[in-house]
């Protein structure tokens, strides 16, 4: 597993001509006071200017890493919207929370307003992520001001925060000493996106990405040598990585939804390893053949840890950014606490209905591996195989085993984009049920969050027999991933 490697430093026969190449190369120009003083300086002296000179901040150390395409580059990591299991998705503080948390790359969504003022938004209209309706396009920046963003992945059921839609201005200004900023959906746009950039003074943070025609790109970057960009690709652009010849970007996202796509050949992915990074998103099935943040999160090798080594990641797109960032450093992550027990949610005890599971349907409604002949529903989200498709009145028994006696608490693996989701009860070895457990709306389906019940239970060491059922006349929509019993601290 790749470590993060320390940038090289030059030998001081080397200073010279290293120097030159980075003052001169189009992609660091707002390092120009640093190069020149570098150029005109005589070694082993300090002037009064280079003592003076700000030190330098995340965001250069993001820009020089980003640029090292070298053998032992370190793996980067991309927060995809910015860290919205923190703040609302596209929002200055899930930018903020993104880079705190470590990542050198954050990933923002461009609209444009009636009035032409770019801002932060992933879809073209309002619904999903705040309390207006309607098209960006069709209001102007103070109208749109005037709204308030949803929790998360936003939906119509989320909670309204006090957070506002950023402008793109704002932003680049939050992420101007912090780290660099993928531009999505900026490209038909962006000239007025390079606008905000200048005027900004961060021209070095944003990265524009398309999948345009490569002359319509080399238009776009000899108007703008200093542009940070990289270029998309899927089996049906491919041959666009050739097309760029010696002028080839720093980086190539590549897109593929089956591994046996020609952009995952070995030789492929080689060939634009050899020029440039290899950025891969890791959110969803289709965007990596699977190797998904929630099968890393079951099994790196799965997951991130195929995506590096098999297929040549050194920047990976995620919504899990804490997680990736310890696997990074540290290997495998989401481990069994300590004491604790986990119990995934489609490992209900074997049995017919009715004994081992109450089912309101039959047979599976989802897309996942369910057993043979049961009528649970099992769905893959993304690599999470989850219980799904929940009914009042429905309820599975668990085999629970537990390590050493002591008092125990549950926590549930759960997502739902609904408000009420649901509520659950559970009782151990034929025991009176708890009382409801109401499980809180996550934004989506495939954002998956630990919740507490506030139940807890004195278990002696050995097997017992756990039973969670779904109330019923109580709205029931959401997943279950596992359940988790963790020793209480004292």
């Amino acid at each position: 597993m790749p470590k993060p490697m320390p940038a090289p430093r030059p030998s001081p026969s080397s200073t010279d001509s290293t120097t030159r190449r980075s003052c001169y190369g189009v992609l660091v120009t707002t390092l120009t006071a640093a190069c020149t003083l570098a150029l005109t300086t005589t070694p082993g002296t300090t002037t009064a200017a280079a003592r003076e000179a700000p030190s330098e901040t995340a965001a250069d150390r993001a820009l020089r890493a980003f640029l090292d395409h070298g053998p032992k580059a370190a793996v980067l990591t991309a927060a995809h919207r910015g860290q919205w299991r923190k703040a609302p998705e596209n929002s200055l503080p899930a930018i903020e929370a993104a880079f705190a948390d470590g990542a050198e790359i954050v990933e923002v969504d461009i609209q444009l307003t009636k009035d032409g003022v770019p801002v932060l938004m992933h879809d073209e209209t309002l619904e999903r992520t705040t309390n207006g309706t309607g098209r960006v396009a069709d209001i102007t920046y103070a109208e749109l001001r005037a709204l308030r963003l949803r929790v998360g992945l936003g939906g119509r059921q989320a909670a309204l925060t006090e957070h506002h839609v950023p402008t793109l201005a704002d932003a680049m200004k939050a992420a101007r000493t912090r780290g660099l900023v993928n531009l999505d959906q900026a490209w038909r746009e962006r000239e007025a996106v390079m606008g905000v950039l200048k005027q900004t003074g961060t021209v070095r943070n944003g990265l524009f990405k398309s999948r345009a025609a490569v002359p319509e790109v080399r238009a776009f970057r000899t108007r703008h040598p200093d542009a940070l960009y990289m270029h998309l690709v899927d089996d049906d652009n491919a041959g666009s990585v050739k097309e760029f010849g010696d002028a080839a970007p720093p980086a190539f996202e590549v897109v593929f939804d089956d591994v046996k796509d020609a952009v995952a050949d070995a030789a492929f992915l080689k060939g634009v390893r050899g020029t440039g990074r290899v950025w891969i998103n890791s959110m969803r099935d289709e965007f990596a053949a699977r190797h998904t943040d929630e099968a890393s999160l079951i099994d790196p090798a799965r997951g991130w840890g195929r995506l590096i080594d098999t297929y040549q990641a050194t920047v990976i797109q995620t919504d899990n950014v804490e997680e990736l960032k310890t696997y990074l450093a540290k290997g495998p992550v989401n481990q069994v606490p300590p004491g604790a027990v986990r119990v995934q949610g489609e490992a209900y005890a074997p049995g017919e209905e009715g004994v081992a599971y109450h089912d309101t349907d039959p047979g599976n409604r989802g897309d996942g591996p369910g057993r043979p002949g049961d009528g649970v529903d099992i769905c893959d989200h993304d690599g999470a195989v989850v219980v799904c498709w929940m009914r009042g009145t429905e309820w599975l028994t668990y085999t629970v085993d537990v390590p050493r006696t002591g008092d125990y608490t549950l926590r549930a693996r759960v997502s739902s984009p609904y408000s009420p989701a649901g509520t659950y009860r559970v009782a151990f070895d034929r025991g009176p049920a708890s009382g409801p457990v109401r499980v809180v709306n996550t934004t989506a389906h495939h954002a998956f969050a630990l919740q507490g019940s506030g139940v807890t239970r004195r278990l002696n060491s050995g097997r017992h027999t756990l039973r969670l059922s779904l109330d019923d006349k109580v709205p029931q929509n959401w997943n279950l991933d596992y359940l988790q019993w963790e020793p209480v601290r004292r």
